[in-house]
């Protein structure tokens, strides 16, 4: 009987790394995450738990379980598969210039402007009347100063930093992920398991002491404590997989993994099923308790590690197999995918204040929202990005 996953070819993992020509399915596997950031904040006002709008429906509870499990991890975990190459083919002055246009440029600029113009729309609904102009000086001098999403893009550009300094030290640093990547071409099993003990000793401290919903915050500088680790775990075991061999590891297009999309996907589900009976003993067993004991934190969050890191082997497959021929939708996307990210809190939190009034099932005020802010922020990024030099940012 022939094994389904070709052999993988002998390489020398400590072949110095090489810029990657553009990887088809992994942008657009970045572009689909960008789709699921904003669905999870179209639909967040209409979960049944915490709802902000008088209508609500169980299945985006659902949604929005899965998708804050695992899609900022992930961002991360592809931001890191293409640093350790960048350092490679580029000085160190190179390298930190690059990563302060892209990452810290938008940054400052999204949060003077894009993130007080976001929660304006709140504001109004505490406060009916207020200026923009009285709210983003209230904003700038007393606070607080929330950083909404944009907060990865700075928690990345630090990540960015580190990853530099590290090269520096040693550009061999991350071989032994990467030969557990080699390995992972034919037992994608071995490297999950590296991914779920790694994530699991850096998380579950960090979730017991801090808890689900502290966040460490100065002004707009602002990650969640507990999650913290966690995302620099899943940038540099990113990182490890693509300083050398990418085409020879557990990425490849010919791979064990790409064939065991369906394993995969079933392997997501039971965790995802585990979370959700922590969160029927939470509310209707123990009552609800803040805070939260320090053994569900534990058993909770070993069911969120499973959870992330095994829809990420999920979507990885499926993009990596894909045979859809371009151009598709998130291939015409792709490029202003970075973009719609920076853009579209504001476009989404608006038209949901805009929706608030009317008499509308939950589903059709997502679904309004979710549609108008791809099609908003996206038709706003192109504009964005014909200012000249614009591309080089956005």
């Amino acid at each position: 009987m022939k094994s389904i996953a070709h052999a993988a070819p002998a390489v020398d993992v400590q072949a110095a790394p090489k810029a990657h020509a553009r990887n088809v399915a992994l942008d657009r596997a970045r572009t689909f995450l960008t789709l699921v950031v904003l669905l999870h904040h179209a639909v967040i006002p209409y979960t049944h738990f915490g709802h902000t709008d008088p209508t609500s429906w169980i299945g985006f509870d659902c949604v929005v379980l899965a998708t804050d499990s695992f899609f900022m991890a992930m961002f991360f975990f592809l931001s890191g598969l293409f640093v350790w190459p960048g350092l490679g083919n580029k000085s160190l002055l190179g390298f930190l210039t690059t990563r302060l246009l892209r990452l810290g440029l938008p940054f400052v600029v999204c949060a003077v402007t894009v993130i007080p113009l976001a929660y304006w729309a709140i504001e109004l609904r505490h406060t009916p009347g207020i200026s923009f102009a009285e709210f983003w000086r209230k904003t700038m001098t007393i606070g607080p100063w929330p950083s909404g999403p944009i907060w990865f893009v700075w928690v990345l550009m630090v990540f960015d930093v580190t990853a530099s300094l590290l090269y520096r030290v040693s550009p061999r640093l991350l071989d032994p992920i990467n030969r557990l990547s080699e390995k992972g071409f034919a037992r994608p099993s071995k490297f999950w398991l590296l991914l779920v003990l790694v994530s699991a000793a850096v998380y579950l401290p960090m979730l017991v002491s801090y808890g689900q919903n502290y966040w460490f915050e100065f002004g707009p500088f602002s990650v969640q404590a507990s999650r913290v680790l966690l995302y620099a775990a899943y940038f540099f075991i990113g990182a490890g997989i693509g300083a050398a061999n990418f085409e020879g590891g557990l990425l490849s297009a010919h791979g064990r993994l790409t064939q065991r999309r369906w394993f995969w996907t079933g392997v997501t589900l039971i965790p995802y099923a585990l979370m959700w009976t922590m969160i029927y003993i939470k509310r209707e067993v123990i009552g609800n308790p803040d805070p939260l004991p320090g053994w569900y934190l534990a058993i909770y969050g070993t069911f969120y590690v499973l959870f992330s890191a095994s829809i990420l082997f999920a979507i990885l497959a499926y993009f990596l197999q894909s045979k859809a021929s371009g151009p598709t939708l998130l291939d015409r996307m792709q490029g202003d995918a970075y973009g719609m990210f920076l853009v579209h809190y504001p476009i989404v939190l608006w038209l949901q204040y805009w929706l608030f009034d009317f008499d509308l099932p939950a589903i059709a005020k997502a679904a309004i929202a979710f549609f108008a802010t791809v099609a908003l922020s996206w038709a706003v990024t192109a504009v964005l990005r014909k200012i000249p030099g614009a591309k080089h940012v956005l």
